[in-house]
């Protein structure tokens, strides 16, 4: 048995810090990944070059959030608390063993004089996102979307029920140009316009500006109610996400809990490299006609799971009542007409039955119970999108595609929140939400270039021994050659 006293502790001795950090250390291969000086073109605005003191290197500043969301470290503080202690973290930041840390508040102080308002971090995001593309890593022909929510830093006993007049669509204009269309086509008056007051109603009875009631957080207003299936209900952001079949995060989106992942896509789809696109693969929850066309006018092919229809339980299902482009009507399965009969307010064409017809139909009770025996049927006007959408999810090797998202998208969030803190936030507003996405994901990027510059060195070294050590025997061996062939001629001679 060996026993140690505390004399050691006291003990000075020459080190250097670059020897204390492993080879193989995750820092030390981020540090050889990406040059960090393209920081300083970035914030050199943000900076008077003429007054005020000297301030912390901005590579400095940024690293500490970086480490972090890499370590998935809770807090500012404990954060802090860990470079104090960790040489690898000293190191990766540029500071020796006695260099003061940072205090815990300055990053927070200079996020809210400097940085406040501005796309810093989604900046560095696309800058480590180019850099993987340089290296010819990332493939964006076919892209996975999908969306995840994070808890919000609020209380949910804490709120205020409010009235709020519903935020419109992004394609409301486009929709209610095609509706007006449909209509003239139709020989139908053209819609009128909606007014404030609940009393005014159109031709299908639908009147009053689109309001509702909503929870909203005293602590963060920003934040959304999410409640989903058997979830719990919580205040939280959803965050979009793009990435390719290799894992890439190619781009975010960050909103309120309580929207649906429809209504936010747009924003997310205008950050994509749109022209290298040719197949997005996404859930059921973008499988609206809207989407589906915005994706075909844009060339990409959308690639959408099978939808179960929500018929109630005895009754036709809507893909029994055949559609006649020709003629524009529908065939009920007793082989009865359903006629056109308006187009409403939310783009979809009406067809009706005839009540004489129904009212003696052996298949009624099937069909609709309705008092006045008149089954309506309702189609899109871009229905025609949704059904191209459905040819390509038939379409041979796309099945297999969207399997891929449980090894893409989905097995991305469950790194995102399992190692790195994703499942909720500490911070407050959907600027700094952003922010936490932007790091996170630049983060996961990182990661993911590191890992692969060490293996493709790592393939370039064994290359090299092995192409040397084949030069060396191939040498000797022609060496051999030479020495037998004189040794002959000398022998001859």
């Amino acid at each position: 048995m060996i026993t140690k006293g505390t004399k050691e502790r006291k003990q000075m001795q020459v080190v250097c810090i670059d020897d204390l950090v492993p080879k193989d250390h995750l820092l030390r291969k981020i540090e050889e990944a990406i040059d960090w000086s393209f920081i300083y073109d970035i914030v050199k605005d943000r900076y008077s070059h003429e007054t005020g003191r000297p301030s912390i290197d901005p590579v400095t500043l940024i690293k500490i959030p970086i480490i972090q969301y890499l370590y998935g470290i809770r807090s500012m503080r404990q954060t802090i608390r860990d470079i104090e202690v960790n040489v690898a973290y000293r190191w990766f930041l540029g500071l020796d063993l006695t260099d003061n840390v940072p205090h815990f508040t300055t990053f927070g102080k200079n996020y809210t004089r400097r940085f406040k308002g501005t796309d810093l971090f989604e900046q560095i995001f696309t800058h480590i996102l180019e850099e993987c593309c340089r290296y010819g890593f990332v493939d964006k022909s076919e892209v996975f979307v999908d969306s995840t929510h994070v808890k919000a830093c609020a209380n949910n006993k804490k709120y205020t029920k409010e009235v709020v007049k519903e935020e419109a669509k992004f394609y409301a204009r486009q929709l209610s140009e095609e509706i007006e269309g449909d209509r003239a086509e139709h020989g139908k008056k053209p819609l009128r316009e909606k007014k404030d007051s609940d009393d005014d109603s159109d031709e299908n009875g639908s009147g009053g500006s689109d309001v509702k009631e909503e929870k909203r957080s005293t602590t963060d207003p920003e934040s959304g109610w999410f409640h989903k299936g058997e979830h719990k209900q919580v205040f939280a952001y959803s965050v979009e996400t793009a990435c390719d079949k290799h894992g890439w995060v190619l781009g975010f989106s960050v909103a309120p809990g309580n929207l649906h992942d429809s209504r936010t896509f747009k924003g997310l789809f205008d950050k994509l490299d749109i022209a290298q696109i040719k197949k997005l693969i996404a859930d059921a929850a973008y499988k609206t006609p809207a989407i589906a066309k915005m994706l075909i006018d844009a060339g990409i092919d959308p690639i959408f799971p099978y939808v179960r229809p929500m018929t109630k339980s005895g009754y036709f299902r809507k893909y029994e009542y055949v559609y006649d482009e020709y003629y524009d009507c529908y065939l009920c399965p007793n082989n009865r007409v359903l006629k056109y009969s308006t187009t409403n307010r939310d783009g979809y064409r009406e067809y009706k039955s005839c009540a004489s017809d129904c009212e003696s139909c052996p298949y009624l009770k099937q069909c609709t119970n309705s008092s006045n025996h008149v089954k309506v049927v309702t189609r899109h006007v871009w229905q025609d999108y949704i059904e191209r959408c459905e040819d390509l999810r038939h379409t041979l090797g796309n099945k297999e595609l969207y399997d891929l998202r449980k090894e893409t998208i989905e097995r991305l969030f469950g790194t995102a929140k399992e190692q790195h803190g994703f499942r909720y936030t500490q911070m407050i507003g959907k600027a700094r939400m952003a922010m936490k996405a932007a790091l996170t994901y630049s983060c996961l990027n990182l990661k993911k270039l590191a890992r692969m510059l060490e293996k493709q060195r790592d393939k370039t070294s064994s290359f090299c021994s092995f192409f040397y050590y084949w030069r060396a025997f191939a040498a000797h061996f022609l060496n051999s050659l030479i020495c037998n062939r004189k040794a002959e001629l000398c022998t001859i001679a």
